[in-house]
Order: C-alpha cells, then structure tokens, then sequence
C-alpha cells in the first residue's frame, strides 16, 4: 500500500513537472500554408524563412524557450484565443478591426499591397481599373478587405494561400491577384513568374484596412509577454542582428520608416 501511495505521487509529481515545463514554452503559430520568402515548409514539414529567422532571434533576445507551431492562415486567430499558441508570427498587419480582439507588439516590418497580373495587361490598381476582371485574393486577409472596399466592380476569387492564387495567374484562370509586395516580388522573381506576370502597381494606402505595419498577435492582456518582445525587438535591430537576417533575403529596408 505504502509503495502503491509512493508510485501515485511521483506520477503525480512528475505530470506537475511536465505540466509546469509545457508551461515554459513559448508557442509561436505560424501559417501552415507557404508565404515566400517569410514562411517555407521544407520536405520534412520544417519552416525556414525570414520571419521564422526573425521569430527565433526574438525568442533568443527575449530569452523564451519557443516552439514553432503551423496553423491554417483563417484559423490562426482562434488558435491564440483558444491558448493553442501564445504569438502570431505570421506577417500580421496591425489593424483597428483586429485590435478589438487581440493585441499586438510593436511592428517588425512594414510594407504595402500591390497587384500582379499578365505581362500584356493594362489593369490597374484602381477601382476602375480592375472593372469586371477577377481578381485572386487569400481568403481572411486584409488585401481581402481592402478589395471589398476599393474593388466593388471586380468579381473576387478566394484562395486559401497566396500560393494557389499566382497559380492560377499563371495558368490564366484569373487576370490579377492583391497581396504584399514583397510576396508577390518572390513569386515574380520565380521561373513561373518571370514567364507570365508584372507588377500592375501599388495598391493605394488604407491606413484602417492595411494597417501601420506587422507586428506579433498576441492575447489581450499578456503585458509581460507584450514587454519582452518589444524589447527584443529593439535589441535585434540596435545589435546588427536584424540586418544581418534581412539582408539575407531582401536588398532594400523592410523596417519601413
């Protein structure tokens, strides 16, 4: 009895160890669809990229046992309000509609939303300009809400990556897709992109859909881990380490201002 008494409270003792350890780790929640050049799963399921780089310097500056955890782009938020991850680092805009239901660090990166389409096209990135043409957007995005707003005469086609999207603009089944620059950039620079597509030009700036840059999800209320990022933000770009990364995958100041 007194053996059996024991055995209950060391497995007891040793799930409140395994507890308090899972405790310690940090869930970072990425998306699982593939977003060059920030986010790319290898063969083995393994995401390399800018932002994981970026993610994983924050974590080592901040001190912050982290764990890279993949989830659907439209499910991403629910997954940080649920605690299934604990930071969003998935090239999230900072916007007034997502502040009502979580927060954010400060920025990590900054750039605007410009439209891609056949090499022979003349469509632009105006309300008129896109008129009855199909345009493909990733569904639960923000290039999603800015089309709904400034692209009312455009039949809207929705992806669940931005992947498939410059697919089918290169098969021809859509005449222009809305993303991030610096997506779209990569893909225009890929062997499919340089034999189909051009820049069509950059989306008008809509502070309130676009959002004032990039930062890290977060849930309403995590201060202490709201501080440590802002911090290690700040300590990243003042000690080179920042640079360093980006100048790996981009030629000009992702920063922004």
């Amino acid at each position: 009895m007194k053996f059996k008494k024991l055995l209950l409270a060391t497995t007891a003792s040793l799930m409140l160890l395994s507890t308090a350890a899972s405790a310690d780790i940090t869930r970072i929640g990425i998306a699982t669809e593939p977003y060059p050049p920030f986010s790319v799963p290898d063969a083995a399921g393994n995401y390399n990229g800018w932002e994981i780089e970026i993610a994983n310097a924050v974590c080592a500056a901040a001190k912050l046992e982290c764990e890279i955890v993949a989830s659907a782009w439209d499910g991403i938020i629910p997954s940080l309000k649920a605690e299934k991850i604990d930071v969003i680092a998935a090239s999230l805009s900072v916007t007034a509609a997502r502040l009502k239901v979580i927060d954010f660090s400060n920025k990590y990166y900054q750039t605007g939303a410009a439209l891609i389409g056949a090499a022979n096209s003349s469509i632009a990135p105006t309300a008129a300009g896109v008129g009855g043409k199909t345009i493909g957007i990733q569904s639960a995005s923000i290039h999603q809400a800015y089309a709904a707003k400034h692209f009312p005469d455009a039949s809207i086609r929705e992806y669940q990556s931005q992947d498939e999207a410059n697919q089918d603009l290169f098969a021809g089944r859509i005449d222009a897709t809305l993303a991030d620059v610096l997506t779209l950039d990569a893909f225009l620079a890929s062997e499919e992109g340089q034999a189909c597509c051009k820049l069509l030009g950059i989306a008008k700036n809509d502070v309130e859909i676009l959002g004032e840059g990039i930062g890290f999800g977060l849930r309403k209320g995590n201060d202490e881990l709201k501080a440590k990022l802002n911090a290690a933000i700040d300590q990243i770009r003042s000690d080179g380490t920042y640079a360093k990364i980006s100048a790996k995958y981009f030629d000009f100041n992702i920063y922004g201002d």
